[in-house]
């Protein structure tokens, strides 16, 4: 069981150095998109989806990563189902259809938790840029 959640936490550990990497750089992006006080609604519109979308695809490598785990270490069949797994339990959806053998159990459980502050962490990026380009949009006319 040591060994099993020694995995977990180094899972975690990936995820978190990917998303540290990621939410960087894409910061460092967002940065020259926000500082453009003129930006018309569109445009910002535009930036919201591709950092949305950037978000998705940062939660989707990182649930290959769990996945790709399974399906190497025998917990999971092939790499399909391993896959869908990792998503419903990163997500915390836990449709139930699937489970791990029961060693793996907890190894499933902190994916879980990882998810769950992973999508926290994503959640909060999105409202910061949101309340910067908040900050930064001209007054709207009162009527």
């Amino acid at each position: 069981m040591i060994w099993k959640l020694t995995i977990a936490f180094s899972l975690m550990a990936i995820c978190v150095v990917i998303h540290a990497a990621a939410v960087t750089s894409s910061l460092r992006w967002a940065r020259a998109h926000v500082a453009n006080q003129t930006a018309p609604y569109w445009s910002r519109v535009r930036l919201f989806i591709r950092i949305a979308t950037w978000i998705v695809f940062l939660h989707l490598v990182e649930i290959t990563v769990w996945a790709v785990y399974y399906w190497s270490s025998g917990a999971m069949p092939d790499l399909s189902t391993a896959l869908y797994f990792s998503a419903v339990t990163y997500t915390t959806t836990g449709y139930g259809d699937l489970v791990l053998p029961a060693a793996w159990r907890l190894v499933g459980a902190v994916e879980a938790l990882t998810g769950i502050l992973m999508c926290g962490w994503s959640t909060g990026f999105f409202f910061a840029i949101v309340t910067a380009l908040e900050r930064l949009a001209p007054p709207v006319p009162r009527t």
